[in-house]
């Protein structure tokens, strides 16, 4: 269960959904009992129906940021540019213009040397400063407005590669929502991600309320995802593969909740795999989550002892993925492997604009 190939399988390419659904409930639902491997097909919908009242619903609020950049060398070549997440200031001595700096991936015709000038249009510019291998770079943007600003007005939503289009308007269908919204969830409040947390792109408002109503309590963390993400796992071994880190931040409102209703044997229900791994990583052995800020490097693979997470909610993942791991360390290798082939047969869409799964 360690080895990488354990975790492959063959999807076909008309199953990676490349738009959103037309409305985000509607997507189907595939429900898996960890404990019997049984598999039950739904509406999204329905996720009210699997919670009962007491049980903790636990989102990711992260807000992607426009952070796909589309700019020019001096030389006047062409320049992408990815950022690879939320860039940090710093002061410009003498000067009025903000200034950030961030690692990105960047794209052009011939790999970009320290002190390589790339201009975006508006006053956004950037220099290179550091070359970190396989296409990841030290950037430092310097903008007359801050950095936030600078990135609505330039930048575009970053779709994950495997959608094969320009982001902008997500349909088909014709009413398709765009992609600055569709690639969004409902409850997003702080900037920061480079993708989104996709298990919460299947909620509306409306779900929300009805999930309040049963008498289901819904606390927020964030975990900023970035582009690690979607970075490859090459160890044959995966148990020697090094995870990217993300920030996170947990309030101890949202920690006294959680261990409240832990305390009183209610379960908790996490979306997403950037929730489950912002928990475990802040559960003690007893299960007992601190709250706090930092960064989250967990690799959750089978073998490992889950401590604070009942039950999760998450979209299909990538084969060979450290997403994919954790859910099997979830629900079992094999159970998962069989549920996906299920998926594919039963003809579900895969990835972040595809259908969901609830693991109880």
């Amino acid at each position: 269960m360690y080895n990488l190939s354990d975790y492959d399988y063959d999807l076909p390419e008309d199953r990676i959904a490349q738009h959103p659904a037309a409305s985000r409930e509607h997507s189907r639902l595939m429900v898996l009992d960890r404990q019997t491997g049984n598999i039950s097909h739904r509406r999204f919908r329905d996720i009210t129906d699997l919670l009962h009242p007491g049980d903790v619903l636990v989102v990711n609020d992260t807000r992607v940021i426009p952070a796909r950049l589309a700019g020019r060398k001096s030389t006047g070549g062409k320049a992408e540019v990815l950022l690879a997440g939320y860039p940090e200031g710093r002061e410009i001595p003498g000067g009025k213009r903000y200034g950030f700096e961030c690692r990105c991936l960047v794209r052009t015709s011939r790999r970009p040397a320290a002190g390589t000038e790339i201009v975006f249009s508006g006053s956004l510019a950037a220099r290179v400063t550091e070359n970190h291998g396989e296409g990841l770079h030290t950037l430092i943007f310097e903008s007359d407005i801050p950095f936030e600003a600078a990135l609505e007005t330039v930048g575009s939503m970053p779709l994950p590669p495997y959608i094969r289009r320009e982001s902008g308007n997500g349909g088909p269908p014709e009413n398709a929502p765009p992609d600055s919204e569709a690639y969004q969830t409902v409850y997003a409040a702080r900037s920061g991600a480079v993708a989104a947390p996709t298990a919460g792109l299947h909620f509306t408002e409306d779900l929300l309320a009805s999930i309040r109503e049963k008498g289901v309590s819904i606390h927020t963390l964030t975990l900023h995802v970035g582009y690690g993400t979607f970075r490859p796992v090459r160890e044959t071994d995966i148990r020697k593969h090094r995870i990217h880190s993300e920030t996170y931040h947990v309030s101890p409102v949202v920690a006294e909740a959680l261990n409240a209703a832990k305390s009183k044997g209610r379960q908790v229900v996490a979306v997403g795999t950037t929730s489950v791994r912002t928990l475990e990583y802040l559960a003690g052995k007893d299960g007992t989550i601190r709250h706090g800020s930092g960064s989250c490097d967990l690799f959750i693979y089978p073998g490992y002892p889950f401590k604070a997470v009942d039950a999760m909610i998450t979209n299909f993942h990538l084969p060979r993925s450290t997403l994919l791991m954790l859910v099997s360390a979830f629900a079992g290798r094999n159970s998962i492997l069989q549920a996906y082939e299920t998926a594919i047969r039963e003809k579900y869409r895969f990835y972040s604009y595809g259908d969901a799964m609830f693991i109880g």
